[in-house]
């Protein structure tokens, strides 16, 4: 999967650990956007029902040229579809639209505790991987109460959890526990939509090694070890965001940017949201 250092998953599947993501990328630009992206090297696709742009990640990825094992296509089980066999008709739903009989990697989008489901959700997506119809699954935006809730009723850990994670909320408690848990932690906002950029910590850093600011913060989650999956529509950006690989941050380096943790999220709370 082109240069990019792959995560061994809990399940010995491996993830690319720089991957593209497509939130909030119109459909009507979404083949476009993810073949520029599969053309600068990125082997790892990350959608979900919810941006309503899978069909257009499943056209780039039919035209791409690359075999089919050759890229890594994670979707995700909107809120509405909790329940056993409410998330195995979505799934369903999913694939067509992508035009895939296989999805390496499936999460839970939101744990949506006021529905109280997310665990017999859990158990369509075991079904879902012991018919070898998904490669791994996992979870987005689960807390630690959420994650220790399965390992007690369920038999099966989270490959991943994709949660909201970069310099201003690096999500230490949890990621503590994920690596407790062998559960991969993927970071979705990376980059806080921007608002991490202009920190005068990382302007130095960015500035002392010849880089963008956000060439900066993604070398840092490479680093501690994050999956990270950042987005743009511009072709520049796409692969200015993919040129990391060469770069290297010291320890002192990393000491600094986690100095800039102030436990702000910029999304939602996962413990309150209860969007169906």
């Amino acid at each position: 999967m082109s240069d990019v250092p792959t995560i061994t998953l809990n399940n010995n599947v491996q993830i690319p650990q720089l991957g593209f993501g497509v939130f909030q990328v119109p459909p009507q630009d979404t083949e476009r956007v993810v073949s520029t992206a599969l053309e600068t090297g990125y082997r790892s696709i990350d959608t979900a029902a919810a941006y309503q742009n899978e069909r257009g990640v499943g056209r780039a990825i039919a035209s791409c040229g690359l075999d089919r094992d050759e890229v890594f296509v994670t979707t995700k089980l909107w809120n509405s579809d909790h329940g056993y066999d409410q998330a195995l008709r979505a799934f369903d739903a999913s694939a067509r639209r992508l035009g895939l009989d296989t999805v390496d990697l499936y999460l839970i989008h939101w744990p949506v505790p006021a529905a109280d489901r997310y665990v017999e959700t859990w158990k369509a997506l075991e079904k879902l991987a012991a018919d070898g119809r998904v490669r791994a699954i996992g979870v987005s935006n689960f807390t630690a109460e959420h994650l220790r809730r399965l390992f007690a009723e369920t038999g099966t850990v989270p490959a991943v959890n994709q949660v909201e994670l970069h310099p201003n909320f690096p999500q230490t408690e949890l990621r503590t526990l994920h690596a407790e848990q062998g559960i991969a932690t993927e970071a979705w906002s990376p980059l806080a939509q921007g608002t991490v950029l202009s920190d005068a910590t990382i302007t130095r850093l960015a500035d002392r090694y010849g880089v963008t600011p956000a060439q900066v913060v993604l070398r840092w989650h490479l680093q501690i070890g994050n999956i990270v999956i950042p987005k743009s529509v511009t072709p520049r950006r796409i692969r200015e965001n993919f040129n990391v690989l060469n770069v290297g941050l010291s320890p002192a380096d990393l000491a600094a940017i986690a100095a800039l943790d102030t436990g702000t999220r910029i999304g939602a709370d996962p413990a309150t949201v209860d969007w169906r």
